[in-house]
């Protein structure tokens, strides 16, 4: 039996202004997927659905997860606050449903209901701001290049749009507002009124009428929706409102109308409207866009010529992130390694060192096959970042001790990258030492004697942080491998979203016939400070 998987826009929170169909949706769901926050607040909506949350950045865990459980025959609400389909989940269901060859012929049902988005909800508390043409601008660049951000923003002031900027600032991210600020008061008075919104219909509500040049005076964070008018909006007894442009055509103050209705659509009395036909000799637009670029490349033969715009021919940059490091036993980067990863980052890219044998880079870029195979042909080592399995082996004594270095390249090739509930670190040390700390991570081996012992469920941070569970000794060479990759299935197939490899352990109780044990408490002082 197919399952359903219903993406539910919920609006701003209160249940006054949830629509009917959206509660109907929540009422008969089977699984509800959502950020936790999010579910708290449609917690009187619920009755004995099994529920799945989630915290910030695991969108795509819980997409995964949503299309998992419809393929199961399961009928599965999807919830995001506002419009899903605006900076909601809409769309990463269809990303997730897409790479999976999904139809909507052959594949499970999706049902997307809308709600009421922020620019809408807050728009209704500041009076009418959006009367006129308006545009959403998200300030968020974890996703979204900030050049590209920037060009929106530019391009919506210059062409005078009501501006609603969503995920305004946050604790890390406070640059953001100040530069969209700086950039539309070079379009815009300094007196545009301005709302911000926070909260909208919720119990902290809180609503602040102000101007484009004080708006950086007031509190601002990621639950302020930040409503900026353009060049004819103005603010009366409280209230911020942007004309529809209804005084040039009509009298506001008088039932009787200088235009009669036969000639309010004539061509006279619209002057500043676009004409309806193009006159002898004038140039089209493409043409006037072909000229132009001819002379930037001064040149008098035309430098394009028509032609159909494919994907490919406008593929914007985004920002390409991987890990990378010099092999599975490797610790050492040479010159020229530093050299090209250097020249790969550029100026605009990033690269941050990590504990785990490995750095991670971010880069700018339009071309990652480009960037890989630079890379790959400098003997670096990819991986993929976020969920997935790492595994993190020792130096085997710089090369020295190499009897079980095939068999930590195996798991490698096997595992290494594969997406799971939850990150996993595997770790793998060459002697009995276990100088690198293997039994230190979710899943640890430690080679000795010419066998394998193995460690589960290490809990890798916190005050409470502690080793693996050493679960057997004495593991025949040719076991270690398929044993490993039993773990790790196990684990993709039955942990929860985000659920952590020695809580999934705890919980399970048993794995592969390995038993959980629990780990002595340590009674910890609590901190001076509090925390």
């Amino acid at each position: 039996m197919k399952g359903k998987l219903l993406v539910i826009g919920f609006g701003p929170g209160s249940f006054d202004q949830i629509t009917k169909r959206a509660k109907e949706a929540i009422e008969e769901s089977d699984i509800i997927i959502g950020y936790s926050t999010y579910v708290e607040l449609i917690q009187g909506l619920l009755t004995d659905q099994e529920i799945v949350s989630t915290g910030m950045t695991e969108e795509v865990t819980r997409a995964r997860e949503a299309v998992r459980q419809a393929e199961q025959g399961k009928k599965v609400a999807v919830i995001s606050s506002g419009d899903a389909g605006v900076y909601g989940m809409a769309g990463l269901v269809y990303e997730v449903l897409v790479e999976k060859g999904w139809t909507q012929a052959t594949g499970v049902e999706v049902e997307i209901v809308p709600g009421i988005s922020a620019i809408n909800s807050c728009a209704a508390l500041l009076g009418a701001p959006v009367m006129h043409d308006a545009c959403t601008i998200s300030l968020s660049d974890h996703l979204t290049p900030w050049e590209l951000i920037e060009r929106r923003i530019e391009a919506a002031g210059h062409a005078d749009f009501v501006v609603a900027l969503y995920n305004p600032k946050s604790g890390r991210r406070t640059r953001q507002i100040v530069e969209a600020q700086r950039i539309l008061l070079k379009y815009r008075s300094p007196d545009t009124p301005v709302g911000l919104v926070k909260s909208a219909y919720r119990d902290r509500q809180q609503v602040v009428l102000t101007t484009l040049e004080n708006m950086l005076e007031h509190d601002i964070g990621m639950l302020t929706t930040v409503i900026i008018g353009n060049s004819s909006t103005f603010v009366y007894d409280g209230l911020m409102i942007t004309p529809r442009g209804y005084q040039r055509k009509y009298t506001l103050t008088s039932d009787d109308q200088p235009l009669k209705l036969h000639q309010r659509l004539r061509k006279e009395n619209e002057p500043w409207a676009l004409e309806q036909e193009t006159p002898k000799g004038t140039k089209t637009s493409l043409e006037w866009a072909t000229e132009a670029l001819s002379m930037v490349s001064q040149d008098s033969t035309p430098a394009v010529k028509p032609a159909i715009i494919t994907k490919a021919a406008t593929q914007p940059e985004s920002i390409f992130e991987f890990a990378v490091s010099t092999g599975v036993a490797n610790k050492k980067f040479t010159p020229q390694q530093m050299i090209a990863l250097a020249e790969v980052a550029g100026e605009k890219g990033s690269i941050e060192y990590t504990p785990h044998h490995q750095m991670i880079l971010r880069i700018p870029t339009s071309e990652p096959e480009a960037v890989t195979a630079r890379l790959r042909s400098e003997g670096f080592l990819l991986s993929a970042i976020g969920d997935v399995v790492q595994l993190k082996a020792c130096d085997f004594c710089d090369g020295e001790k190499t009897d079980s270095i095939p068999y930590a390249d195996e798991i490698q090739e096997s595992l290494g990258g594969l997406q799971v509930p939850k990150e996993l670190k595997i770790g793998f040390n060459g002697c009995g030492m276990a100088c690198y700390g293997a039994v230190k991570e979710d899943i640890g081996i430690v080679y000795r004697k010419g066998k394998f012992d193995l460690f589960l469920g290490a809990k890798t941070v916190g005050r409470n942080a502690h080793a693996g569970i050493p679960v057997a000794e004495g593991i025949e060479p040719e076991e270690i491998v398929p044993l490993v990759e039993d773990i790790v299935a196990f684990f993709k197939e039955k942990a929860y979203p985000n659920e952590r490899f020695h809580k999934f352990f705890k919980r399970i109780g048993e794995i592969k016939g390995f038993k959980y044990q629990e780990v002595p408490a340590i009674q910890i002082e609590p901190m001076a400070c509090g925390d």
